[in-house]
């Protein structure tokens, strides 16, 4: 996932209430939009009560975690600093050609994007992502439900082309997240 925020639902969903303490209904309201705010508020994140990349690290939800073009925050400036570009913060087409080519020499799929596998041979994301955290990011048997979900309303975000959208398991949350951006 890139981010979650209101009017999302599904398995995602689900495990971000159930890490906040909340009822885990699979909806995001304005109830799990109130509880993203108070973890931001009391972690030193941005409030903005979107849950992205910065929030999914400071809550242990590597498995939902997807740096892309237009993704910003701390998640992606270590990514930078572990590629050699320059670390703004900001996910651009030089970071995208620089993880793709890292990706490409790792002989990981090259698609420019870093969610759990790509993460996990980061320097800056071994410790926090794991082979556990790529195992959680598969679809648990109780989240069937996930693949007759419709897909998020996505107007007025970039979609981003991947270079072998297939090369992810499709019973995995990362191909769901693969396949909307393809």
């Amino acid at each position: 996932m890139s981010i979650l925020k209101r009017g999302l639902n599904g398995a995602p969903v689900k495990r971000l209430q159930e890490k906040l303490g909340i009822a885990a209904d699979g909806d995001f309201g304005p109830g799990t939009e109130k509880a993203v705010r108070a973890f931001q508020e009391a972690n030193g994140l941005t409030v903005d009560g979107i849950a992205g990349p910065d929030t999914f690290a400071a809550m242990g939800l590597h498995e939902l975690m997807l740096l892309r073009v237009g993704s910003r925050g701390q998640a992606v400036k270590a990514l930078q600093q572990d590629l050699g570009v320059d670390a703004d913060g900001i996910f651009g087409e030089g970071t995208k050609a620089a993880l793709a080519a890292y990706q490409t020499a790792r002989g990981l799929t090259a698609d420019g994007m870093a969610g759990p596998t790509t993460l996990s041979a980061m320097p800056s994301f071994a410790q926090s992502v794991t082979a556990e955290t790529i195992k959680r990011a598969a679809v648990q048997p109780d989240e069937s439900h996930f693949d007759g979900e419709a897909l998020p309303d996505l107007k007025g975000m970039e979609v981003v082309e991947a270079a072998n959208p297939s090369s992810a398991p499709k019973d995995s949350l990362w191909g769901k997240v693969k396949g909307w951006f393809s």
